[in-house]
């Protein structure tokens, strides 16, 4: 059943509100009448009304003063004008103001309930723009993050859960495939059925396809009885290929006709079976590059590549990276009976500075080492791992300035002649410092200011940024 609608009717003649309240059904709307705006001001905070009917002669004041008050609060409820003395400019201003609509006295229950309809209409709308625009989650599944990058993610995820599409996910080391593809099944309609994993960069090629598809008594050497493949075992739910890009063309045909028919033999079999699965599958490299350089067929990675899905860098995620290691901090000191509580505001600057080549992996083993090796209630700077502090997986360049040559007193004309020449040059060639510098500055305004991701596109650590720029200001200075 519908909630009924909160309607504050503020109205100075107590008949006419009788009248009005009459002509509303009470299982759509809770009505409150008060008789002034002293009474209504003292109200509204408490009601919290989602519709005002507001007339606008009372006794000590003008409600279009009401109005403009109400206009300027958060989320204000839809204010309904009516006056007994209405005019066109009247009902244009009150409009220009934020006033729903304008009721001019007397109006009948079919021209009220009219009104009211609408502007609840137009209430639920308002509602559904904001909840969507405000379903900013702090997590999803088992991922821990609200950056908007995650936001995205989670969208994405969503929209694959409820079909039954394939999902192509694509992303570094360590951010969270599997995660994903575990959220796409968990949130689908096959969640109750079997979620199968094979990783296909960690089995041996020769046994993969038994891995997948099963084998049978006496197919090869070992294989002393039948054996159900990942195939068997996931029909009716999804099957995650892990490191698709690292099969074998010769398995990546069998299972393009695999995905195509939904049948497969067991290896060392002549009995075809069916089942029905759903595919997810991941890589971290790049697929594209994998079809051109011809390692990938291409009509499997089409038939894979549905819908995409890319999980993004730790280092392009803001401070996503404080919120995980807050959480990884508050497993990892309970598990090893430790009483850290958070981290001292350097070693928060250092966790968000790094840029994490190895990702949410990454960041957990730090947490879980630090634990391990300190005792305190709060991570100071010196127990991060020497990495993290030091930037030791920066990728640094040499810094060139230029030189002033000056002709030398005692110089042949040939000497001197060759020292011209190399100053020539010099003014051609750009110092490798200022190079830098200006793809440094060139980076950061494409990413708007976000030196994390502007460190991540230049595959370089934010902290060598932060340095660098440092660094520059004392020469300006």
């Amino acid at each position: 059943m519908t909630k009924a609608l909160r309607l504050l009717m503020i109205e100075d003649s107590a008949s006419l509100a009788e009248v009005y309240k009459a002509y509303l059904p009470d299982e759509q709307y809770q009505v409150v009448t008060v008789d002034s705006l002293g009474r209504a001001h003292a109200t509204y905070g408490a009601f919290q009304p989602d519709i005002v009917l507001l007339d606008i002669q009372l006794p000590d004041g003008n409600g279009m003063d009401f109005l403009a008050e109400i206009q300027a609060m958060k989320n204000p409820a839809q204010i309904i004008v009516m006056t007994a003395h209405g005019t066109s400019e009247m009902a244009v201003e009150a409009i220009q103001m934020g006033a729903f609509d304008f009721l001019t006295k007397p109006f009948d229950a079919a021209r009220l309930r009219v009104t009211l309809d609408n502007a609840a209409s137009q209430l639920r709308l308002g509602k559904q723009v904001r909840d969507l625009a405000l379903r900013e989650r702090d997590g999803y599944g088992d991922f821990i993050g609200k950056s908007t990058a995650m936001q995205s993610v989670y969208r994405t995820i969503d929209s694959l859960a409820a079909s039954d599409a394939t999902g192509f996910i694509v992303g570094e080391s360590g951010t969270g495939k599997e995660l994903a593809a575990e959220a796409v099944h968990q949130h689908s309609e096959r969640r109750d059925k079997a979620f199968i994993a094979i990783n296909c960069g960690a089995i041996p090629g020769e046994l993969m396809e038994s891995e997948l598809f099963g084998h049978v008594k006496g197919a090869f050497t070992g294989a002393s009885s039948n054996r159900e493949g990942a195939a068997s075992v996931a029909n009716g739910g999804t099957l995650f290929l892990d490191e698709i890009c690292e099969m074998s063309l010769e398995l990546q045909k069998k299972l393009l006709r695999f995905i195509q028919t939904g049948t497969f033999r067991k290896v060392g079999s002549n009995e075809l079976e069916k089942v029905d699965v759903r595919f997810v599958c991941a890589t971290n490299r790049d697929p594209i590059l994998e079809v051109r350089e011809g390692r990938f067929r291409e009509d499997l990675f089409y038939r894979l590549h549905v819908v995409p899905v890319r999980l993004p860098p730790l280092r392009e995620r803001d401070d996503d990276v404080l919120l995980i290691a807050r959480c990884f901090l508050s497993v990892f000191s309970e598990r090893e009976n430790k009483v850290f509580r958070g981290f001292s505001e350097k070693a928060e600057e250092a966790i968000r500075h790094y840029a994490w080549p190895g990702n949410v992996r990454q960041l957990q083993n730090a947490m879980h080492q630090l634990v391990v090796l300190n005792n305190g209630d709060r991570v100071e700077h010196s127990m991060l791992p020497h990495e993290v502090t030091s930037g030791q997986l920066e990728v640094e360049s040499s810094v060139l300035s230029a030189v002033a040559i000056k002709p030398r007193a005692n110089a042949s004309a040939s000497d001197n002649l060759h020292e011209a020449d190399h100053v020539a040059r010099r003014e051609q060639i750009e110092p490798l410092w200022l190079t830098e510098k200006n793809a440094i500055e060139s980076a950061i305004d494409v990413c708007s200011g976000n030196i994390n991701q502007a460190a991540g596109l230049l595959e370089v650590s934010p902290s060598t940024i932060y340095r660098k720029l440092q660094g520059w200001k004392k020469m300006r200075a």
